[in-house]
């Protein structure tokens, strides 16, 4: 079955959330953004990693269906006290307003979700590479 990559947010949707994630080639694609939850696809290149961020108010879920990677945690930029390493079938669980990284340790691309309670990109945002997404205006 072939994937539709558009925003689908606020109509009903159904996929097949781990093909759709192995699949995407993106760095990140949004495929729903709701009034209260946003979810996105990502594909991070070996060697490379989602950024250090930090969410104000926004829990977030992040389910790894590929490869492996190191999770960093912490309450500040310079204080990333909790170190996990991650690889598929891994849940990390981020509460808002903690300061968070994921970086891909291995050979291949990380593949993974992310869940945000609420959205926190800009519907249907897509971003082929890392720079791209370092690069948007909007984030």
């Amino acid at each position: 079955m072939s994937i539709d990559y558009k925003d689908h947010g606020k109509e009903p949707y159904v996929l097949n959330i781990e093909d759709a994630t192995v699949e995407n080639s993106n760095f990140r694609t949004t495929i729903w953004t709701g009034d209260k939850i946003q979810v996105t696809l990502m594909s991070i290149a070996p060697n490379d990693e989602i950024g250090l961020e930090i969410h104000h108010g926004i829990e977030q879920f992040l389910r790894i269906e590929q490869g492996e990677g190191l999770c960093q945690m912490g309450p500040s930029e310079d204080n990333l006290n909790f170190e996990r390493k991650v690889s598929a079938e891994d849940v990390i669980l981020v509460p808002a307003d903690m300061w968070h990284n994921v970086k891909n340790t291995g050979d291949k691309p990380l593949k993974l979700y992310s869940i945000y309670g609420g959205p926190d990109h800009v519907k249907g945002t897509v971003h082929k590479t890392h720079e791209d997404a370092e690069n948007d205006p909007n984030e």
